[in-house]
């Protein structure tokens, strides 16, 4: 089966659409390698990708013909991330005083330091 079928019959995403774009960006990979959309996923494989908050990694357990409800689906996976972050860890954006002007190099690092946007 396709990953980005797979992804998106399990509802980890909303379209297939959404789950093609996702791999083409080069955010899925199968087994720690960066899969394609038209990559084939089986049973025991590892997939994991990058969600705005955090990283995903789930084992594949069963492949569905279809898409189906969110308790059948559950059950074609195993879940290893990490749980989502509290709004406390999350932290607070800083925002820019109205009429500042556009941000400087050093404000939009600062940005993305305080976002967790690290390289």
């Amino acid at each position: 089966m396709r990953i980005d079928v797979w992804l998106w019959v399990v509802r980890f995403f909303k379209s297939r659409s959404l789950a093609t774009e996702a791999c083409r960006a080069g955010k899925v990979r199968i087994n720690g390698t960066v899969a394609k959309a038209s990559a084939q996923v089986s049973g025991g494989d590892k997939v994991s990708w990058r969600d705005p908050l955090r990283v995903r990694e789930v084992q594949v357990v069963t492949l569905l013909p279809r898409r189906v409800g969110a308790p059948e689906a559950a059950a074609a996976y195993v879940d290893f991330s990490p749980p989502l972050p509290t709004k406390a860890e999350q932290g607070t954006v800083p925002l820019r005083d109205r009429g500042a002007g556009r941000p400087e190099k050093r404000d939009r690092r600062e940005t993305d330091r305080l976002r967790g946007y690290q390289k």
